[in-house]
């Protein structure tokens, strides 16, 4: 019903417009979207809440990403409470062997305007240089206590205009952090025009100091917000031309992690099942076993889970993203999922045909 429901542009359209309305207002539908869109998409409110999840997805040899999905906060109060927030998953993930890795947002951790304004490398006044400083000191807490942990860490990618910035600290945090082994993970978007000549540059950076590079590969999520943006002030727009573009630079970034996995480690977050079989194929063909620990799979919590489970039942290494936090403070992530999956080419319409597929396959049954 949930799927059939979002698979409707209009009513996505006027549900999110009404949500935001009656939460501002205060009316009570919290426990409305707590049981739908919320119970689909998020593992629960809080760490605590969300072990039921954890533990489900254990059954099935998947592991739990837990990611503290707060977003637009603009002080610096609220990011430091986001910054304690992502040590306690971190201080989880070194208790608990179900969650192989911990992830936070860069934008999480400081103003995208003053990201923005390093990507311009434009002159910092006196306060911003100590936001920014504030943001490396953040930053360089997270990846230590995750190195301490033994649990490698996901920087999540951001818009193109500000990447450049966040490219760099990552870059930075990755020489301080993957001496040993890859602990602080990098995000490509791959439907950005020639993302793997970013990454095949910045994993020399990183080889040529001595450190593991770590590589998460993922198609892209802001396409519509890009392009706007693009016309508007009048540059290229930085997406790949068509999806035949995206999917062929994302299969070309498989192929260079794997032909670098002895200075690599990579996490394929995908949902298209032709880019697992050919990761699937490249691991044959490197002779690597199935459970290889420099190769995971991962897809989001609600979605593709036809093929979470398919490779995890064939043996592989497979992790599912599970948001957490308030209802009210994760209403961003949940528009954008039901925003971004309207379409018929959208991940709900393939969702829903998987789900009619089942359903009338165990009827024949």
């Amino acid at each position: 019903m949930l799927f059939k429901t979002i698979n409707y542009p209009t009513v996505v359209n006027l549900g999110t417009s009404f949500v935001n309305v009656a939460l501002k207002f205060r009316l009570p539908v919290k426990n409305i979207v707590k049981a739908t869109l919320f119970k689909q998409f998020c593992g629960g409110e809080s760490i605590q809440d969300s072990k039921n999840t954890i533990e489900e997805l254990n059954k099935y040899r998947i592991g739990t990403i837990l990611d503290y999905s707060v977003e637009g906060e603009s002080t610096e109060e609220a990011f430091d409470a986001t910054y304690r927030e992502t040590l306690r998953t971190i201080e989880e993930a070194a208790e608990n062997d179900k969650i192989p890795f911990c992830v936070f947002k860069p934008t999480g951790m400081g103003d995208v305007a003053l990201w923005t304004k390093i990507s311009n490398k434009e002159t910092l006044n006196e306060v911003e240089k100590q936001s920014f400083k504030a943001i490396r000191q953040r930053f360089d807490g997270l990846c230590r206590a995750a190195s301490e942990s033994g649990k490698p860490i996901l920087i999540d990618a951001e818009d193109s205009w500000y990447q450049d910035a966040v490219d760099s600290l990552v870059t930075e945090m990755m020489v301080a952090h993957n001496q040993d082994r890859p602990i602080v993970y990098n995000t490509f978007q791959m439907y950005r025009k020639n993302m793997v000549e970013r990454m095949r540059r910045l994993h020399e950076i990183v080889k040529e100091s001595g450190a593991y590079f770590g590589a998460k590969l993922v198609r892209g999520a802001y396409m519509e917000k890009e392009a706007e943006r693009a016309e508007k002030y009048g540059y290229e727009n930085p997406i790949n031309p068509t999806k035949e573009a995206t999917d062929n630079m994302y299969n070309d970034g498989l192929r260079y992690c794997m032909e670098h996995l002895d200075s690599i480690g990579l996490i394929s977050c995908s949902h298209n099942e032709a880019s697992a079989q050919l990761l699937i194929d490249l691991m044959q063909r490197h002779n690597l076993k199935d459970h290889d620990p420099r190769v995971c799979f991962a897809q989001l919590y609600g979605m593709s889970d036809h093929l979470s489970y398919n490779l995890s039942d064939h043996g592989y290494n497979v992790a599912k993203y599970v948001p957490y936090g308030p209802v009210e403070k994760v209403m961003p992530y949940l528009f954008r999922r039901a925003e971004e999956n309207t379409s018929v080419a959208g991940q709900s319409s393939r969702e829903l045909n998987l789900i009619m597929e089942e359903l009338d396959r165990r009827k024949a049954k």
